[in-house]
């Protein structure tokens, strides 16, 4: 799919064939069932494809789990079970993640500071703590520090 940006013309043809594809592959492999069960109505799998939605757009609220679980039609327990079934990690957790990322991307493309970019996004720590260790693998700074690097080499 990607080589289709070196040859803009072939896009409208051969994209739509590329994605048939790509949906074809995902959905005999290894998480086919899975993912044939997020995109039945009504499945859990469904349900906990709306929170992780819900999540993503919201990521920057108060997260109150009793509320989701309510908003998605299932019992808190149930909710926690099937997210983390789903998820492998907490709700809780996985907003988190999608804090990081978020400081992450400010610290990447907008050059925030660590500090900016984690107050911003209501962390009240600063990134270089474990959390963003385990999530981006490296201490933040670090870690932008060396995606700056790579993007200058391909730029470059």
């Amino acid at each position: 799919m990607i080589d289709l940006l070196d040859e803009p013309k072939d896009i409208p043809i051969l994209a739509p064939i590329i994605q048939r594809e790509i949906f074809y592959r995902l959905l005999v492999g290894d998480l086919g069932v899975r993912l044939r069960q997020m995109a039945s109505a009504g499945s859990q799998s469904q349900q906990i494809a709306r929170a992780i939605d819900w999540l993503k757009s919201n990521f920057t609220q108060p997260l109150r789990i009793e509320e989701l679980a309510s908003q998605v039609n299932m019992s808190t327990s149930t909710f926690h079970h099937h997210f983390r079934e789903v998820t492998a990690i907490s709700p809780l957790q996985y907003q988190k993640w999608l804090r990081l990322n978020e400081a992450r991307r400010l610290m990447l493309a907008e050059r925030q500071d660590a500090t900016t970019a984690a107050f911003q996004w209501a962390m009240r720590a600063p990134l270089n703590s474990a959390a963003s260790t385990v999530a981006c693998s490296a201490p933040a700074v670090a870690d932008i520090t060396s995606l700056r690097q790579m993007t200058s080499a391909d730029v470059g």
